[in-house]
């Protein structure tokens, strides 16, 4: 196992303490904002997603198929309810911007870096509902 993917597990449960909070979203802006400024960038969004992708690519054959998504989806769910569920609006886009069934753009059962790369424009657009170009709290919770 890659040291990558030890520590991504643990890089989710770190970031309960500020979801605690009660603030919707914050779990998300806790693993996704890289350099701290309370927001997520397209940049910041997609070396995540990169970090994300090396992690579960276990056998390094530049997918993740099989017993990897598995292992992934287990990750996320767990993730998901140490935060109490899927949540509403752009929670769940956050959440269904990782399924094996949005990434797989040309359906054949596995996902490419490319294809999981190439959804995180969409992926972040979905979750921006106020249209500034970056997520951050505000774009989580009731509208």
């Amino acid at each position: 196992m890659k040291p990558i993917q030890l520590a991504l597990p643990l890089m989710f449960v770190a970031s309960v303490v500020l979801a605690e909070n009660g603030v919707p979203g914050s779990h998300f802006i806790e693993n996704w904002d890289l350099d701290g400024d309370g927001q997520v960038t397209l940049a910041e969004a997609q070396e995540r997603r990169g970090d994300v992708f090396y992690s579960f690519d276990a056998d390094e054959d530049g997918y993740i198929d099989g017993e990897e998504y598995k292992t992934f989806d287990e990750a996320r769910r767990n993730d998901m309810e140490g935060q109490g569920g899927h949540g509403n609006g752009a929670m769940k886009n956050a959440e269904g911007g990782m399924h094996l069934a949005y990434n797989d753009a040309d359906s054949d059962g596995r996902v490419s870096q490319a294809e999981f790369l190439g959804r995180t424009e969409v992926w972040i657009g979905q979750m921006d509902r106020n249209g500034d170009d970056v997520v951050t709290t505000a774009d989580f919770g009731r509208k």
